[in-house]
């Protein structure tokens, strides 16, 4: 039986301007994203890594192809039905952390369920935090946090709707080693513990080692597909051998 992808991506190519000066960021890709999975995307700079990402969550019309969430094509779909779409069945981890400064952790938590209309359960929000380890700082404002704790509320938060896919852009790019672990453990541990897939952009071998599998670009096109764990070394070889 074929199980249904979280994510689909057939024959997307997205290309960036027009005539001589067009630049072709993907060509022709074809992949999908398995639920309860945890792939890394990676490649040299301006290999697509990023385009990928954005296309596959909605963010980034494509130029060619189809992009399908949760079995949900994304290209017939006007902008509010996009729109709904991203906020209830995906979920975003950026390497700025996006927070909003004003809210204190458990209000950036809260935040996704209130502006889809949702109310969280008793209880819940706080234990998004206390899943991250945060449970005793559910009243400080972005501000009064470390970069790596910013970073784990922004994990719960984009965990709060329970969504299809998380998609992580460089999520340990701002990070020392130490705060780095400890959010690619977190999303680890929400792929294991609570089948979600997630879809890392990055860079960092070490950070890759933590998926299951790990796509390589380059100039747009996936060259390698890597799966089963992979440890770092193999990984940053692979990575030198395109860059």
């Amino acid at each position: 039986m074929h199980t249904r992808q979280a994510v689909e991506l057939h024959g997307v190519t997205r290309r960036y301007g027009t005539g001589e000066r067009a630049v072709t960021a993907l060509d022709r890709v074809s992949v999908g994203f398995a639920p309860a999975s945890f792939t890394a995307v990676m490649g040299p700079s301006g290999s697509g890594k990023s385009t990928l990402l954005h296309c596959a969550a909605g963010l980034d019309e494509v130029s060619d192809g189809s992009v399908l969430v949760d079995g949900v094509e994304l290209g017939p779909l006007r902008q509010k039905a996009r729109t709904r779409l991203r906020r209830d069945r995906i979920g975003f981890v950026f390497q700025a952390f996006n927070l909003v400064g004003a809210l204190t952790a458990a209000q950036n938590v809260e935040l996704p369920l209130r502006l889809a209309g949702r109310r969280a359960a008793p209880g819940q929000v706080e234990a998004m935090l206390a899943e991250v380890g945060l449970a005793d700082r559910a009243g400080h404002r972005p501000g009064e946090l470390s970069g790596g704790q910013q970073q784990r509320v922004a994990i719960a938060r984009a965990l709060a709707t329970r969504p299809v896919v998380v998609f992580a852009d460089e999520p340990t790019g701002a990070l020392d080693a130490a705060a780095s672990r400890e959010v690619l453990r977190l999303l680890r541990a929400a792929v294991d513990r609570h089948a979600q897939t997630v879809v890392m952009v990055t860079h960092d071998p070490l950070a890759a080692a933590y998926a299951d599998r790990v796509l390589f670009l380059a100039d747009g096109v996936i060259v390698e597909d890597l799966h089963g764990p992979s440890g770092a070394g193999q990984i940053a070889t692979r990575m030198a051998a395109l860059s």
